[in-house]
């Protein structure tokens, strides 16, 4: 079986004292579908935000396709494509 594209384990982000993701874990294999659901505050976009080499996590450990984004943020985004819900284009 092929290596996770992702794999968090753990994975926390706190600002100051509150946990905006406390501990989670998943990984999601090459080719799969992965949804990440919740209501508003559960720590969605914070994730994504981790995932995308943008924020740095508190805790836990973030692997995407295999790099640490703490260390390799440049590398992992080179090799993502991110579509935002709203359109954040230049109007020029």
């Amino acid at each position: 079986m092929p290596a996770p594209v992702i794999t968090a384990t753990s994975l926390t982000k706190k600002y100051k004292e509150f946990a905006a993701v406390d501990g989670i874990s998943f990984e999601v294999a090459p080719g799969e579908s992965f949804g990440l659901l919740g209501p508003n505050g559960a720590g969605k976009s914070t994730t994504m935000r981790m995932v995308g080499a943008v924020s740095t996590r508190t805790s836990g450990d973030l692997r995407i396709l295999g790099f640490d984004p703490n260390e390799h943020g440049p590398e992992i985004r080179s090799q993502l494509g991110v579509v935002p819900q709203a359109d954040n284009l230049d109007t020029e």
